[in-house]
């Protein structure tokens, strides 16, 4: 086929001279990722991240496509080519099973994108498992094999999925990018340049060292800066608590969900097929929320309101010696009115910015390797103490979530404003004895 080109912000071209990626991207199910945004709720905060799942995918398939052209031509006898099409295809549609701001609904209705992409990718009635079967009969099961992290070529799992991936880098420098950051920038130049395949998986030359190095210290500061921003979080809460309230209702009030958003109805029976779940996107979310607000349920009205118009919580930080005492803070918060079930939560976010491999952890990951000038093959925080510093240490807050107007001094929140504040010490929840504000 004549090659297609996408002028994109990040990679400036991302090149399709494939027949069957360029079937893909224009499938009903790739394209519906133009309608999920990559940062979720995230854009409330930062403006510009407006960005989707599908601008993200088609950077992660570029990434994908300039690593195996380069090791097609300088690592034959380590790389097969045949693998090529596989690594480029699953790049591409790794994030299809998305959903409408997937984390949280996932949550809330039990469902799980990875899952969700393997479905899309395995079902006959789509139009993406028709255009994988035009490759071979088992070329469908061998992407989802890919996502799972079963198919049996480590080279191709970890350049999917691992601590070093098309994946990460992709979102790291949109995310970075589209958010007016720079906490998610790094030479990806330099780590395309080193990279370099093994009979083991996926390593990098030690004179591209320092390019790993500082992807990982990015990483790390996106997630502090950007994805653990408290007023993202706190939208994250607000969807949450209202979808919860709605999920609640349901039972009482069928009739007013079957007219105000019919595509949730599936999700409030737990019986939505995959048709049900594609039907879904922020769109659609967000104007069932527009019309609860009209709805006769005062709390689920107010929560789409404070959600649509974005009048988010405030928070406060906590000890997780303290977490059973917060009570104290709900108790204040209903005196004046608010159901502490949808106007308080209680927020944990917690990333490892890097790992070494653990065989007994629940969760393994791949280390980065770098390969020596006589070839052996070592642990990257073995080399670099910024990355030691950073390798198996969990970092992150928990927070309490309540209205704003707890903080108000007049009406109804001033006989209670002093006594919640008074629990409070430089935006800390401070229960052991009251605090002089």
């Amino acid at each position: 086929m004549i090659e297609k080109v996408f002028r994109d912000p990040v990679h400036n071209y991302i090149h399709v001279d494939h027949e069957v990626i360029y079937k893909l991207i224009n499938s009903k199910e790739f394209q519906r990722l133009r309608r999920i945004k990559q940062l979720g709720t995230t854009s409330y905060t930062f403006h510009g991240g407006e960005h989707s799942r599908f601008s993200h995918c088609l950077g992660a398939y570029e990434i994908a496509r300039q690593i195996t052209e380069k090791f097609e031509e300088k690592y034959p006898e380590t790389w097969e080519k045949s693998e090529s099409l596989l690594t480029m295809v699953t790049a591409l549609l790794h994030d299809i099973g998305h959903g409408a701001y997937s984390h949280t609904f996932e949550r809330l209705f039990d469902t799980d994108h990875e899952e969700m992409t393997c479905a899309i990718l395995t079902n006959p009635k789509t139009e993406v498992h028709a255009i994988l079967k035009q490759v071979a009969p088992d070329f469908p099961d061998k992407v989802a094999n890919v996502i799972r992290h079963t198919y049996p070529n480590k080279q191709v799992v970890q350049l999917i999925s691992s601590q070093i991936d098309v994946d990460r880098m992709d979102y790291l420098l949109r995310d970075s990018y589209f958010t007016g950051t720079n906490y998610g920038q790094f030479d990806l130049t330099r780590i395309l340049r080193v990279i370099r395949p093994t009979e083991t998986g996926i390593a990098f030359r030690e004179s591209g060292m320092h390019a790993v190095e500082d992807y990982v210290v990015s990483r790390y500061q996106m997630y502090m800066q950007v994805y653990f921003h408290p007023a993202s979080r706190s939208m994250e809460v607000l969807l949450q608590n209202l979808l919860n309230r709605a999920k609640v209702l349901y039972a009482a009030e069928r009739d007013f969900f079957a007219q105000s958003s019919p595509r949730l109805l599936p999700f409030f029976e737990h019986r939505f097929t995959l048709e049900d779940y594609l039907s879904l996107d922020d769109g659609v979310m967000n104007s069932y929320f527009q019309s609860w607000i009209d709805g006769p349920d005062r709390t689920l009205s107010d929560l789409a309101q404070r959600y649509i118009n974005r009048k988010v919580f405030k928070s406060v930080t906590f000890s997780s010696e303290d977490e059973d005492k917060l009570d104290i803070l709900r108790n204040i918060v209903a005196d004046v009115g608010f159901d502490p079930e949808y106007y308080t939560a209680v927020h944990h976010n917690f990333d490892l910015p890097y790992d070494i491999y653990r065989p007994r952890a629940t969760k393994k990951r791949t280390q980065i390797e770098i390969i020596r000038k006589d070839h052996s093959l070592i642990e990257l925080s073995q080399l670099s103490p910024i990355v030691a510093s950073l390798s198996g240490t969990i970092h992150g807050d928990s927070r309490f979530y309540f209205p704003k107007d707890m903080l108000e001094e007049t009406g109804i929140f001033a006989t209670k404003n002093e006594e919640f504040l008074s629990y409070i010490y430089n935006d800390h929840f401070s229960p052991g004895e009251k605090n002089e504000n």
